[in-house]
């Protein structure tokens, strides 16, 4: 409550009132003033910072979009890196594979040119063996034959002979 004083003096001089309405005028005056000098500027940086805010916040949304695309890229990349590297890998394997059977293969074709080659000599030596036992047994069948006649045979006669007697030696 007010005190009864103030009240009593208001009514008694038309000063106080005079003051209340000097006072009002004084702060319209003033709420002018800063309508035109101070709210404009105020509403107006705040406009701008919420722009700023905005775009901020817009930039941000954008940095993120991107920043998925660029994952989602990167993924796409490691993925295909990863089939590139397992077809790779299965080229890889599939040429020792081919490399294996045609090391595989040459190593067999040599083991048996290395058999052909093998009974080749065999054969030869068997003919040649037996080639020397032909004449090995053509001059013990000479010698024997010479005990056995006393006498020189010609060289037709030794033939026959030992034609004779490889015959035999092929029926035993």
């Amino acid at each position: 409550m007010m005190n009864p004083v103030v009240l009593i003096g208001a009514s008694e001089s038309g000063l106080a009132l005079g003051n209340m309405l000097y006072l009002l005028g004084t702060f319209l005056l003033l709420m002018i003033v800063l309508r035109k000098f101070a709210w404009g500027p105020v509403t107006k940086m705040m406009a701008e910072r919420a722009q700023q805010v905005a775009h901020d916040l817009d930039s941000a949304e954008e940095a993120r979009e991107s920043a998925q695309a660029l994952e989602a890229q990167r993924q796409a990349q490691l993925l295909a890196a990863r089939s590139d590297a397992n077809a790779m890998m299965a080229d890889a394997k599939a040429a020792s594979l081919q490399q294996q059977q045609h090391i595989i293969a040459e190593a067999q074709e040599a083991a048996e040119a290395l058999k052909t080659s093998a009974h080749a000599q065999i054969a030869q030596e068997q003919s040649e063996a037996m080639a020397l036992v032909k004449h090995d047994v053509a001059e013990l069948a000479v010698t024997i034959a010479e005990k056995v006649v006393q006498r020189e045979l010609t060289l037709a006669d030794q033939k026959a002979l030992i034609d004779a007697y490889i015959e035999g030696l092929g029926e035993k």
